[in-house]
């Protein structure tokens, strides 16, 4: 009889054994319990299709112990998680058991020491970190384990991963926080009695007995409902590190220690009901943020989960229906009219309109045609389409977006960096403080130093000095999205508050960039077809807004030796001769050419010249169009008290009739990348903060060294990855709206830090003096923090729907 193979690693199953699960709704046998765990873990953590996807068996785990990490090692299974950065890996994990900045503080210095991790970066209101470590020095099971090692459940975001986490976190804190509520009210009824008798009397037996009965009642509510405050304080003190829970842990310990001690010695006071009340408080409070924190995650969600699951594949004449997962570049798919499109992919067939809200933010349809590009996540609104598949899940333009956003979630501003390295200084102050008043009370009062000690511990914990920055910026950041400006840098929000310059490109900024030419003035015996073939010859290979206007026009050959002078034009070695093309200036210095008399040209239009080596061939004179919304964005702006600046590489009487046609107020003609940049330096030398908006490659120096940096949705590639953040809808109407809602973060930030620090320096001296009950202190730490988060939260109001670009572009004439 042929031995039958382990479902999970293809070896023998040895006979006698009943290793079995239920995968795909049938029994599969396992060789050993490490294959049954690892399998376990698999189906358990929605990652069952691992077996339909996968090319070989794997590879059977060490020992069973390592089992439920292992799984995450294979590389069919990581394929959905881990990216590759250079030569490291990168995966974004769901944490769960993170309750302060401390301990995220804890979690990356804790990784960083760890060989062959790069980068740590974790946050705290998100519960994610972002990891990038080098799989040769470290396995990934092995970072899951150190976590785990230090007290955190880590698991890699998935929606499964993310719901689960979310289900089980929401259930465990009512379950934590229904016992503290009935223990609270049923140890109060018994203290009423308590009370009762102290003032009326009662005999000793009755009052012991009653004492008991709150000590049962209470011992509940310290074992488990306040288990993770003692979890999170323990872990944290094997790592020498102070976070806020240490103190509230102190303060139940040392609250309930005691009332144990008076009621076995039958001496003293006892205050189980103050215990159970300000648990419940202190639950209650971490509560009401864990939902806040779950409804911010599941509007960031929303986008991941716009994707259909399953997509219309073409197989020659037959259509046939598989998950989206199993599409790959080249395949041809259908989208019918109100569907949502799964992939990124170029338009084969059909005319439709497209709506792009989940990208720009913008609500009025995009018409489309064969050979337009769509993006996965939008609705196809009107007519059936057939689209050729480019990219798929990670790695289209979507998931850019998504991923974009959490990296610059997982970026910490200098104040949260902050805030994280003052949380342990200050928790162990309040240790100290703590012990210089049971000192001084137990000389004077001993009877009431306890209770003193403990509301000291607990009032002065800085859950909301932890949460004024974070909560701020992290609703802030998902506010700017839902608008289509994308914050790629953590500093941005902070910047965009300060700054009182802002500078424009020009040409695909303030304009579409969509140039057409509309006139060739020949300067020698050449004609118009000529003359545009090696224009577009030269142009054929650039991506500047200037090169589609020339994509239409046939090509035969390819120019060799091309030299781009960004910012002014391009030169190519075309059938043995040198040509070049761009701006006048830039022709007459390459080739030494006498300037011939400018082309006559209406406001809004570009002359380029085209020569040969020894004479010039003609003039090309192209026609741009006005960006929707810019006349109306510098007007806000200079409203807001911004001084527009207008920088280009244009003619200057070109940029001077845009900026006067528009409100600018200081405008510069035929700048060099160089030269915008020496501006923006000098600006910033004299004590001006600047931000930038560009879009090109040579604008891309200048978006470097701004304070600030915005480049466009239709940006080019550079120019993205070097600003700051991204404009994705193109209309400069957002803008205004963008500065508004960082001035307003920026005040939001200072509220919560002024009512965080007041409340520290009001209720201290209060406690010490002994006016603050241990309940009180639990009401005021949980309010403080709830108070910081909701203040966070009236950034999400808006005044006003978003803008839409409606407007039909209008020439720049």
């Amino acid at each position: 009889m042929t031995p039958q193979s382990c479902y999970h690693c293809g070896l023998p199953v040895p006979a006698g054994t009943d290793w079995t699960l239920e995968i795909q709704g049938e029994p599969r046998a396992m060789c050993c319990p490490g294959c049954l765990a690892v399998a376990t873990a698999i189906c358990d953590g929605g990652l069952a299709r691992f077996y339909q996807y996968r090319t070989k068996s794997a590879n059977r785990p060490e020992a069973p112990g390592q089992a439920s990490l292992a799984v995450y090692d294979l590389p069919e299974v990581q394929a959905d998680y881990v990216e590759t950065v250079d030569d490291n890996r990168q995966i974004r994990l769901l944490i769960g058991g993170i309750t302060c900045t401390a301990c995220a503080w804890l979690i990356e210095n804790h990784l960083s020491k760890l060989p062959g991790v790069v980068d740590v970066r974790v946050n705290v209101t998100s519960h994610r970190a972002l990891i990038t470590w080098n799989p040769e020095s470290l396995k990934l099971s092995e970072l899951l384990e150190e976590l785990q090692q230090i007290g955190y459940d880590p698991r890699p975001v998935s929606d499964e991963a993310i719901r689960q986490l979310r289900n089980h976190e929401n259930r465990r804190f009512l379950q934590r926080l229904g016992i503290a509520g009935l223990g609270m009210m049923q140890a109060g009824m018994v203290a009423i009695g308590l009370y009762a008798g102290t003032f009326q009397g009662m005999e000793p037996e009755w009052q012991n007995f009653l004492r008991w009965v709150s000590f049962i009642i209470a011992l509940p509510v310290v074992l488990f409902s306040a288990y993770p405050f003692f979890r999170a304080a323990w872990y944290s003190l094997r790592q020498g590190h102070l976070i806020m829970d240490v103190p509230v842990s102190l303060a139940i310990l040392l609250g309930f220690s005691a009332s144990c001690w008076a009621t076995v010695t039958r001496t003293g006071e006892v205050y189980f009901d103050s215990i159970a009340m300000f648990t419940f408080f202190l639950l209650l409070g971490r509560y009401f943020e864990m939902r806040v924190r779950h409804r911010n995650d599941m509007r960031a969600e929303s986008l991941g989960q716009l994707l259909p699951v399953t997509a219309r594949r073409l197989n020659g004449n037959k259509e046939e229906t598989i998950p989206v997962k199993l599409l790959s570049p080249g395949n041809l798919i259908r989208v019918a009219a109100g569907e949502t499109i799964p992939c990124d992919g170029e338009i084969t067939e059909g005319v439709s309109s497209v709506v792009e809200a989940v990208l720009t933010g913008e609500q009025m349809p995009v018409a489309k045609s064969p050979g337009d590009m769509v993006s996965a996540g939008t609705v196809n609104s009107e007519n059936p389409l057939l689209i050729s598949v480019s990219a798929v899940g990670h790695k289209t333009r979507l998931s850019a977006i998504l991923q974009l956003v959490e990296k610059a979630l997982s970026d910490k501003p200098a104040a949260v960096a902050m805030a994280d390295r003052v949380a342990g200084y200050f928790v162990a102050a309040v240790l100290v403080v703590s012990v210089l008043v049971a000192f001084w009370w137990w000389q004077h009062q001993p009877e009431e130093a306890i209770w003193v000690v403990l509301s000291v511990l607990v009032v002065t914990c800085p859950c909301a000095l932890s949460l004024a920055t974070p909560a701020a910026i992290a609703v802030a950041t998902g506010e700017l999205r839902q608008r289509g400006f994308l914050i790629s840098r953590s500093r941005m929000l902070e910047v965009l508050s300060q700054v009182d310059r802002i500078v424009f490109d020009k040409t695909g900024t303030l304009t579409l960039g969509d140039l057409s030419i509309v006139e060739v003035i020949e300067l020698a015996d050449q004609k118009e077809s000529d003359v545009l073939a090696i224009a577009a010859t030269l142009e054929q290979d650039s991506r500047h807004p200037i090169a589609r206007a020339f994509a239409g026009i046939a090509v035969t050959d390819r120019g060799t030796d091309v030299v781009q002078e960004v910012g002014s034009g391009i030169s190519a070695t075309i059938d043995g001769s040198r040509f070049a093309i761009g701006q006048p200036d830039y022709i007459s210095r390459l080739f030494d050419l006498p300037m011939p008399a400018m082309a006559p040209v209406d406001a809004g239009q570009l002359p380029l010249l085209l020569a040969e080596q020894s004479r010039p061939l003609a003039w090309i004179i192209l026609q741009d169009q006005l960006r929707s919304g810019a006349a109306s964005a510098i007007q806000q702006l200079t409203a807001q008290g911004l001084e527009t600046v207008l920088l280009s590489g244009d003619r200057v009487a070109a940029v001077e009739n845009m900026a006067t046609k528009l409100g600018i107020q200081q405008w510069f003609g035929q700048q060099s990348p160089a030269a915008k940049l020496d501006w923006v330096n000098r600006c910033q030398q004299a004590g001006h903060r600047v931000l930038m908006v560009g879009d090109g490659i040579n604008d891309v120096p200048v978006l470097s060294g701004a304070d600030a940096s915005v480049a466009l949705g239709d940006a080019s590639d550079f120019a993205r990855i070097h600003a700051d953040s991204i404009l994705l809808s193109g209309n400069l109407n957002t803008l205004p709206e963008v500065i508004g809602l960082a001035r307003r973060t920026r005040q939001i930030i200072r509220q919560n830090l002024t009512w965080a620090l007041l409340y520290n320096l009001l209720a201290l001296p209060l406690a010490v003096a002994g006016m603050i009950p241990p309940w009180a202190a639990a009401i005021g730490m949980s309010a403080s923090s709830l108070l910081v988060v909701g203040n966070a939260l009236r950034l999400s109001r808006r005044g006003d729907a978003p803008m839409m670009c409606s407007q039909q572009p209008c020439f720049a004439t």
